[in-house]
């Protein structure tokens, strides 16, 4: 029999671009590097063309120069070559490594290793300084800190005496036990009068002093309470 052109017999045969079905690669991928075929009036839903928004994801990673770069890698290598990748996952590894931008990512990739490593090192290097440090501080909390505490109390503690001692109150009270002592001064020094125990000249001397003291405590008391209940 005659094969006539456009026969099953021919239908049938494979495409010489259709990339292998056992390939590894996510269908996305498989699809999109797949030639469609020919467009019929009833085979409009075989097209393997990728969406624009699997394509935007896919590609959304990879810069125009880094694209540019694969594209440059890839363009002079057989039709088996290609093939090869898509199937051999091997082969897709040893050209994922021969990149720049994967040689680049992992040189970036060991000197952060490195350097995290160095600082790890460094750190566990000063742990026994850390440790000896922290007993330090411990030993000067609890004597150098402590005494000046206990110092730094009792020196409030003065403070609070002493703005005590010289409120207007306390001052009123000091006044008033000092017109009070003077007062009682000069009743003791009548008395020796009266019992001739001193004489006239020294009692004038000694009682005019301790009434010209009585009344300037006096005076003094009287000004200052008028100014304080004002």
């Amino acid at each position: 029999m005659f094969k006539f052109w456009g026969s099953q017999e021919q239908q049938v045969q494979p495409h010489p671009q259709e990339m292998p079905r056992d390939s590894w690669y996510p269908p996305s991928i498989v699809s999109s590097s797949s030639h469609p075929t020919t467009p019929s009036a009833g085979s409009s839903s075989s097209f393997n063309i990728p969406r624009p928004a699997d394509r935007a994801n896919s590609l959304s990673d990879v810069s125009p120069a880094e694209a540019a770069g694969i594209i440059a890698t890839l363009k002079d290598r057989s039709v088996d070559e290609l093939r090869k990748l898509l199937s051999d996952k091997d082969a897709y590894q040893s050209l994922l490594l021969s990149l720049e931008p994967v040689k680049t990512q992992d040189r970036v990739r060991d000197e952060l290793r490195t350097e995290s490593l160095q600082l790890a090192r460094e750190n566990l290097e000063k742990e026994p300084r850390m440790v000896e440090l922290r007993n330090q501080c411990r030993i000067i909390r609890t004597t150098e800190l402590a005494t000046a505490q206990e110092k730094l109390h009792e020196l409030e503690r003065k403070k609070e005496e002493t703005l005590k001692n010289y409120s207007p109150a306390s001052l009123l009270n000091k006044l008033q036990e000092a017109m009070n002592k003077t007062d009682e001064e000069s009743e003791a020094l009548h008395r020796q009068l009266l019992d001739r125990e001193i004489d006239l000249t020294a009692f004038v001397h000694k009682y005019k002093k301790l009434r010209q003291t009585y009344h300037k405590h006096a005076l003094t008391h009287l000004a200052m309470k008028t100014s304080v209940t004002s």
